[in-house]
């Protein structure tokens, strides 16, 4: 018998957007989306899909996508992001490992389009995400950002895509970067990490040959080498403003 599967969403103005993802989830048992304060219509496009739409003012994305899980009325969870959707093929095989799950987890590939293109090597893919598993078996970290799914088996893979279309163009994309990266320094400050000038330097070194070189980000054309190239800069400003934080505690 096939399990039933709850999707959660979490949400914050995403109009843009939430049509193509939650068109994408009409196999579902039920549709569950989180919002945070939307003001753009948000709210009657998941009504007018039948999801169930509950306001939840913002506690970072860890516990906000830890807190929509829980009002799932189902074990099984499938967590997406507004600007994601799923490809046939995902759809597909999602509903058939349902029927005889043999991992309580699941990852499969995400397509994330930049500058007009979906980007198939580099950083950019296959950008494995662990999305679909038993909430009795897993669940979100708490991280304010970059947060993960926990889970203490081995998560199964799944074919077909997760399509991840933002809309961002590069002055948008660089603005959320830098909210990340102030993010990612204060949760290094916090847990008392340190970073050497060094690696500092090394970082987006070794990034940019792993993902450009090795994993060929430049059959991506131009799109490609931006995309890493911003992704080596946020390697070395995360540790510049954690070493900031330190200066600023040891001058108080």
């Amino acid at each position: 018998m096939r399990h039933s599967l709850s999707v959660v969403v979490i949400t914050l103005n995403a109009a843009a957007h939430l049509e193509q993802c939650l068109q994408s989830c009409n196999f579902a048992d039920e549709i569950v989306v989180v919002d945070s304060g939307s003001t753009d219509g948000t709210q009657q496009i998941a009504e007018r899909h039948g999801a169930r739409f509950l306001q939840q003012p913002w506690l970072g994305f860890g516990p906000q996508k830890q807190f929509a899980v829980a009002q799932a009325s189902h074990d099984w969870v499938l967590c997406l992001d507004a600007d994601e959707w799923l490809s046939i093929e995902l759809i597909s095989n999602i509903n058939d490992i349902l029927s005889y799950p043999q991992h309580e987890s699941y990852h499969f590939p995400r397509c994330n389009k930049f500058m007009g293109r979906f980007l198939r090597h580099g950083e950019g893919y296959p950008d494995l995400c662990l999305r679909l598993f038993d909430r009795r078996k897993a669940n979100w970290s708490d991280d304010l950002v970059h947060e993960y799914v926990q889970s203490q088996t081995k998560p199964g893979r799944l074919r077909g895509d997760l399509m991840h279309e933002s809309g961002e163009d590069i002055e948008r994309y660089l603005a959320k970067q830098n909210r990340y990266t102030s993010l990612q320094a204060r949760q290094l400050y916090e847990r008392r990490k340190r970073v050497s000038v060094a690696k500092m330097l090394l970082s987006p070194l070794i990034r940019f040959f792993k993902f450009y070189v090795v994993r060929q980000g430049w059959r991506d054309g131009l799109p490609g080498l931006v995309h890493i190239s911003i992704g080596c800069i946020n390697s070395f400003i995360k540790y510049a403003k954690l070493r900031e934080l330190y200066r600023l505690e040891q001058q108080s």
